[in-house]
């Protein structure tokens, strides 16, 4: 058996590599192998071996991961789903009960509007929309039955940036659990449990897996009972991550570092080509001094992201044209694996935030800036703009 090494004082680009990855103690495997399997043969009724009975359960190639990502985010457990929005769903139906309020932020991800607004209204749990930059707006948008206040940090689409560590100290005053998604930023550019959040939400879908090749979601916590009571609604409900899932986002997060270095490098560069371009009305990037969000941006991140979106002049055809005209920028959903992705939200993304506080601009383009040559990039996006 090879000893468990001491990963307290570790950085992240090595436990990134290393934490819940210690070689297999039957063959010595430097990489966990995929257990794809179902079911395990119990030593006598009740004796489970090393505590795994049913892979809906536990799985070792997805306990590899849970402990992966809590280490991660230096949480205390760590959760593996099947999607992100699965991830999310057992959350809520965790935290919440019929007549709960939940406060959910004024820009958010289209697939966590749809839960909200479509599936857990329909078992009696109230929200209300609230500007999560404001600190003053989400104090006065908490009820008396407000269990949970919930952020994107940098938010989809627009890039809207929260004071994660001031919104902590307002839903703890209210007593509610500040819960972040932070799929956009990642662990490696942003620690939303430091800042005193109570939940880390992520879709491994985009920046962890890293390449647009397997589809999967994550809860972080603290705390204990609250992951114990988590764990038994992952169970219970069942949208695990496979093995094979697990396997991939764990191979994806092995280069999360270098890869998100690369994003914010040639996210920075679109950014400012497109702040300087006639037909671009607007640039939302957390990275320019000018965003509203820079500062608290700067202070609680490493870095500013691959994202980065803009309005077009001419309206919505315009923007649509530009999507269209796009070559190295695939025209496509999702986010952030190594290629380029180009989209209209407003058609894809976002349709189902359509006529709600959350809908989105019709001319805003949005960009998952890759990992290729910077330079093709922004040639790419000069002749798409026409």
């Amino acid at each position: 058996m090879s000893e468990q090494r001491d990963q307290r004082h570790q950085h992240f680009e090595t436990l990134a590599i290393h934490a819940g990855q210690e070689p297999d103690q039957a063959t010595g495997a430097v990489v966990p192998p995929i257990y794809q399997v179902s079911t395990y043969k119990q030593d006598g009724v009740g004796g489970l071996r090393g505590g795994y009975e049913y892979s809906r359960s536990a799985n070792p190639t997805r306990t590899a991961l849970e402990e992966n990502l809590a280490a991660l985010d230096g949480g205390r457990r760590g959760l593996a789903f099947a999607s992100g929005l699965a991830a999310e769903d057992c959350l809520l139906r965790s935290l919440l009960s019929p007549g709960d309020h939940v406060v959910i932020p004024n820009d958010a991800y289209g697939g966590t509007f749809r839960l909200f607004a479509k599936v857990v209204e329909r078992w009696g749990v109230e929200w209300s929309v609230a500007d999560t930059s404001d600190p003053q707006a989400v104090r006065e948008a908490l009820r008396p039955r407000t269990k949970v206040v919930w952020v994107e940090t940098p938010s989809n689409p627009l890039l809207g940036i929260t004071d994660i560590e001031a919104l902590a100290g307002i839903a703890r005053e209210g007593g509610a659990r500040l819960v972040v998604d932070n799929t956009f930023a990642s662990p490696y550019l942003q620690q939303p449990l430091a800042l005193g959040a109570d939940v880390v939400v992520y879709s491994t879908t985009k920046y962890m897996g890293g390449h647009s090749d397997v589809v999967g979601g994550a809860l972080v916590v603290n705390d204990d009972a609250l992951g114990e009571e988590l764990a038994f609604h992952q169970n219970a409900m069942g949208a695990i991550a496979g093995p094979f899932d697990a396997w991939l986002v764990m191979r994806g997060i092995k280069t999360l570092a270098v890869r998100m270095d690369r994003h914010s490098a040639n996210a920075a560069r679109v950014a400012e080509l497109l702040a300087s371009h006639k037909k671009v009305t607007r640039v939302y990037y957390p990275g320019l001094a000018e965003h509203p969000g820079h500062e608290i941006a700067a202070k609680q991140m490493r870095s500013f992201g691959g994202m980065v979106s803009f309005q077009v002049a001419g309206g919505e055809q315009a923007a649509v044209e530009v999507c269209n005209r796009a070559q190295l920028f695939t025209l496509g959903e999702s986010l952030g694996g190594v290629e380029s992705l180009i989209e209209h939200p407003g058609r894809m993304t976002h349709a189902s935030t359509a006529g709600s506080a959350l809908e989105v601009p019709n001319d805003l383009v949005r960009l998952s800036v890759g990992i290729e040559s910077a330079d093709d990039l922004l040639a790419d996006l000069t002749q798409a703009l026409g």
